[in-house]
């Protein structure tokens, strides 16, 4: 096999296809199923809604409390990240992520979202997290 052969040609997903992964991963647990069955490289995908709201379907299921679609991306491989983690109550994860890097706690997430939002949006299983963040607001507006 030659060099040239083994290189994979790397295919453009499609926009419209782009866009329609992240827009269901608000609500649509089987069409995300489908459509990363049909294009596993959605998985990595992210959308520009516009003004630099770049959204994966993971911070799409994050940031409205789709455990359900967040949990079935991660095991198939999506990135986790802050807000992730706090939608989940993964208590230890934020704050590992906030002793590293305080400042983090004003970071926003999709559509300018706080990390607060995405672990209220977590329910009772984020309690924790919350409780947290609110320590740390009162803290800091002291």
């Amino acid at each position: 096999m030659t060099a040239a052969e083994s290189k994979k040609e790397k295919v453009r997903i499609p926009d419209e296809m782009v866009r329609n992964f992240v827009a269901s991963a608000h609500m649509d647990f089987d069409t995300i199923k489908e459509m990363l069955e049909q294009e596993p490289g959605l998985l990595y995908a992210a959308w520009n809604w516009g003004n630099e709201d770049w959204e994966t379907a993971l911070g799409a299921a994050s940031h409205v409390g789709r455990r359900d679609i967040a949990l079935y991306l991660i095991e198939k491989g999506a990135r986790m990240d802050i807000f992730t983690a706090a939608m989940l109550g993964n208590l230890d994860i934020v704050k590992t992520m906030l002793d590293s890097f305080p400042e983090m706690i004003h970071a926003k997430g999709p559509h300018g979202l706080p990390l607060i939002v995405h672990a209220q949006m977590g329910g009772e299983e984020a309690k924790d997290v919350f409780d947290y963040l609110i320590s740390l607001e009162q803290v800091h507006s002291n």
